[in-house]
């Protein structure tokens, strides 16, 4: 009796929870419980930058980082880069397959030095080795499956550098909530980049993050709708028909 109810006080247990947001549209995340906030806000490693003399110093025409044509994009953790999400796929995929088999057995011993004809008159009339066994078999399989997807998903979000890797590999995540009414809009983005395949204008697509990670869902009064109940989750699961 302990597995029942410890089962069903996980279930009132949750169900309680979602009751707290009855006539509420969903909370956001804290901000500042991201790995984002952990990044930006702790020292920066410091820049090992050659000397300049004052004339290069004063020019426009340096490579420094504050300079007019000096490299903005980010490269050190706590730097924040925009992911561009521009996802168009589709598939198509069908198959078919089937198999036929067929099958016959007969097997009957008439003459083995007279053992047949002395084991047919003690067997049941109508018996007899001559013909002993014979069977049939027959069996086929037909089957047809078919599978079509198409996803499509533009999406643009800030992401922090929050980790460099011994290699050069930036380790970025980012996240992004909008709340629409009782809505709530959630993009989550995390992998490794390559410090080389971010863009001139800090952008980089999401086809060059290794390891990517993308979510785009939500949660709310719609989401809820959606959703099965819990009950009918637990018997999808439970019931074996």
């Amino acid at each position: 009796m302990r597995k029942p109810l410890l089962v069903l006080s996980l279930l009132l247990a949750a169900g309680c929870q979602r009751l707290e947001n009855v006539g509420k549209a969903p909370g956001f995340t804290p901000l500042v419980s991201g790995s984002e906030y952990s990044a930006m806000s702790s020292a920066a490693l410091p820049l090992t930058t050659a000397a300049h003399t004052p004339q290069e110093a004063a020019s426009l025409w340096t490579g420094a980082r504050g300079s007019l044509l000096g490299d903005r994009r980010a490269g050190k953790r706590g730097d924040i880069l925009t992911v561009v999400i521009e996802i168009d796929d589709k598939a198509e995929i069908s198959n078919s397959t089937g198999r036929s088999r067929s099958g016959s057995d007969s097997m009957g011993i008439p003459q083995m030095l007279g053992i047949p004809q002395r084991l047919d008159a003690q067997l049941p009339a109508g018996a007899s080795l001559a013909q002993a066994v014979a069977t049939n078999s027959a069996s086929s399989y037909q089957g047809d499956g078919s599978v079509s997807r198409k996803e499509k998903l533009t999406l643009r979000v800030a992401a922090a550098v929050v980790d460099a890797l011994p290699n050069g590999v930036l380790h970025i995540s980012g996240s992004q909530e909008v709340r629409v009414n009782f809505e709530l809009r959630e993009l989550i983005v995390e992998g490794f980049v390559r410090p080389e395949d971010i863009s001139r204008q800090n952008e980089i697509t999401y086809d060059k993050i290794a390891g990517a990670r993308i979510s785009y869902g939500g949660r709310g009064q719609i989401t809820d709708v959606q959703q099965p109940r819990y009950g009918q989750q637990v018997a999808d699961v439970l019931l074996p028909f």
